[in-house]
């Protein structure tokens, strides 16, 4: 698909007369016009036949429209108007927008899964992800959802400060090319980041059940 080249800006980057200062990081909700960082929306743009196309690497050329990665917004009726609004023309809007949303932050989450066990700093499996986590080179434990809370609260002993995200087992088992995977862990760095952001956009368009925080006993911290 090739995009419009016109209009390079991105909507609502740059600064604006009368508006309240933030942060040139961050982006505004088209919907909720509340201002987020990009880690915690989805960018679109629009396609030359005016249709919305999302932009989940954030690197497509076009204007910019950004939406809170919240399912409740993605659901409401205000959306297409929004995109209007923000777009100043007429926009068409595929009725199946959302799910290929989702699915493609599926896809992200694998692709980065894979990319960080190409590069070493990922590994899967109960014993593995010991063993990285006794030498502190965790940065982000990743646990397949339905997964033994038990279990993983074995895993974290000694670890409760790390962040733990919860992902689809069809994307942790394909990240690392087997029938079944529930649990990994990634080194500390970039690639551990972004799987963090996409894990918050995925589960807030999803709207994924997650499980409570893991509370470890205080025998199981210790050991």
């Amino acid at each position: 698909m090739t995009l419009s080249t016109n209009d390079l800006c991105d909507f609502d980057d740059g600064p604006v007369k009368g508006r309240k200062k933030t942060s040139s990081s961050e982006r505004r909700c088209i919907v909720t016009r509340s201002h987020e960082s990009p880690g915690q929306m989805i960018r679109f743009v629009i396609a030359p036949d005016g249709r919305i196309v999302p932009d989940l690497s954030g690197r497509l050329p076009g204007r910019g429209l950004w939406v809170k990665a919240e399912r409740e917004i993605f659901d409401s009726a205000k959306l297409k108007q929004a995109f209007s609004r923000a777009a100043r023309k007429e926009v068409q809007i595929s009725q199946g927008l959302l799910n290929f949303v989702i699915e493609g932050l599926a896809n992200r989450l694998q692709d980065g899964i894979s990319l960080a066990r190409r590069a070493g700093e990922a590994v899967c499996g109960f014993q593995k992800c010991r063993e990285r986590l006794a030498a502190n080179k965790v940065g982000v434990i990743i646990c397949a959802l339905g997964a033994s809370r038990d279990e993983l609260g074995r895993l974290m002993s000694g670890h409760r400060s790390l962040p733990v995200e919860w992902v689809p087992e069809r994307v942790l088992a394909s990240a690392f090319g087997r029938d079944r995977a529930v649990y990994a862990v990634i080194a500390p760095g970039a690639l551990a980041q972004r799987l963090m952001a996409d894990c918050k956009r995925f589960s807030g368009v999803a709207e994924t059940s997650l499980p409570d925080p893991i509370r470890v006993s205080k025998e199981q911290a210790e050991l």
